[in-house]
Parts: structure tokens; C-alpha cells; sequence
């Protein structure tokens, strides 16, 4: 597996982190099995933050998560991931989490819109979209959030963590006849692992995915609080270089 704990350290609490990711994913009734796919092909990559309310590391994440789309836009392989893991646990509610999920998120995409990446053509800006993906460096994203405060089971682990699969796999599994495949066997693990199956679960491309990104039950009346936008082509930063 291709890790980036820190320039600084490959060893210690960024290390420990890592090994506690692997074993939540590795429990025999993990539900999700692309999951296991990934880590049995060591193709998850870990980065290593500081504090899920804190903007302080999203420079850093968003260059690194750029890299690694554009690392498998030059070499594609399925079951391809990136976590980002927080050091910093707090005592967040779900929709405390859900918050600071949706900040860091914005925060990435007022990063990316302000580098002058377009947003991924194949994929809807519009969190109402049943094709919406959050967006990175022109590649889409399917979220998952996790955190200790979860109540689903499967979305509980030990820190603040969000995991950025990249929405072109699905495409892929889709267009390979795989997509039902894997669900089919998702779904019955999930009952058995968290007690009933996710009631935020939609098939993809069926309903907005927005929704499921941080684990928490929402009703009808929930609204996404992501805000994309574009820029201007005078705002972008070739142009403020040359002014």
C-alpha cells in the first residue's frame, strides 16, 4: 500500500494511525469489499492531518490529493483510494462532524476553484445532481466520512477521518457489468455488520450521493451546505500574475 504519513515522520502516532485504519478495514465483517479490495492491493493512501475543524492542512491535502488523481489518471487501476485521518479526536455529534466535513470540503473547492482547475465535466457541481461528485484537481470523488460519533457501525472509527474514492472507478465497474456485483454483496454485509442496511444508500447515478457523504440519517428536508462556484477568468492565478 502507498502511504504519505508526513515529510517528517514515518514512524510513531502518524504510523499508529495507519496501522489502526488497516485493522478496521481488515475485521472479517467489514461490509465494504471494495475496501478490502483496495488494501489487499495496496492501493489506499493515508495522509496524515491535524485537526478535521481546522483549515490548516488544506493546502497540503488538496495538493495531495490532486497528485494522486492525476497519478491515476496516468495509470488507472480499480480499487484505488485516498483517507485523510485526523490526529485530533474530538467529541463531535454527528451533525457537528457533517459540519466540519462539509467545511473541509468547501475549503478544498474554493482551493481548487482559486488554482483554476475546472470542475470534472463527467459529474454534476450541483449536490442536488443525482450525478453529483465533489470535484478535486478535474477529478470526481464519491465521499465517505468516518468518525468515533458515527452511529452506523461501519462509518465508527477511532478519528476523523474522510476517504475520497475516485468517481471514475465507478464508471468503470458500471461499464464492466461489476457495479451490481459489488453492491449485491455490500448490502447483506452491512445488515449483518450494523443491523440493517444504510437507509442513505442509493444506486449510483439514481439519487444525489450528497446525502450519504457523512454517514449521518438525514430526512427530505436536508439540504447540502456545498457552495460550488466558478471563477472569473481575470480572478484565476496566471491571470493575477500577469496584471
Amino acid at each position: 500500500m502507498s502511504y504519505y504519513l508526513s515529510r517528517k515522520t514515518h514512524a510513531g502516532p502518524a504510523a499508529n494511525l495507519r496501522r489502526q485504519f488497516e485493522a478496521f478495514i481488515r475485521q472479517q465483517d467489514f461490509p465494504c469489499v471494495g475496501a478490502k479490495s483496495a488494501l489487499k492491493r495496496r492501493q489506499i493512501e493515508v495522509i496524515v492531518a491535524r485537526d478535521i475543524v481546522s483549515a490548516w492542512d488544506d493546502l497540503r491535502l488538496h495538493e495531495e490529493i490532486r497528485r494522486f488523481a492525476e497519478e491515476y489518471r496516468r495509470r488507472p487501476k480499480l480499487f484505488s483510494s485516498v483517507a485523510i485521518i485526523f490526529r485530533h479526536v474530538r467529541n463531535l455529534s454527528e451533525e457537528a462532524f457533517e459540519s466540519a466535513l462539509w467545511d473541509r470540503l468547501q475549503s478544498l473547492h474554493d482551493k481548487d476553484s482559486w488554482l483554476g482547475y475546472d470542475y470534472d465535466q463527467r459529474v454534476e457541481s450541483d449536490p442536488d445532481s443525482p450525478h453529483f461528485a465533489f470535484s478535486l484537481g478535474g477529478s470526481g470523488f464519491f465521499v465517505v466520512g468516518l468518525h468515533p460519533g458515527a452511529s452506523r457501525k461501519a462509518r465508527r472509527f477511532s478519528h476523523p477521518a474522510i476517504v475520497f474514492n475516485l468517481h471514475d472507478q465507478f464508471e468503470r465497474l458500471r461499464s464492466d457489468g461489476q457495479y451490481q456485483r459489488q453492491r449485491s454483496k455490500i448490502l447483506p454485509r452491512d445488515r449483518a455488520y450494523s443491523g440493517s442496511i444504510n437507509p442513505m444508500l442509493v444506486t449510483h447515478g439514481e439519487g444525489s450521493a450528497a446525502p450519504q457523504y457523512s454517514g449521518r440519517k438525514v430526512g427530505a428536508a436536508w439540504r447540502c451546505p456545498f457552495h460550488p462556484h466558478t471563477m472569473e477568468a481575470s480572478e484565476k492565478p496566471e491571470n493575477k500574475d500577469a496584471a
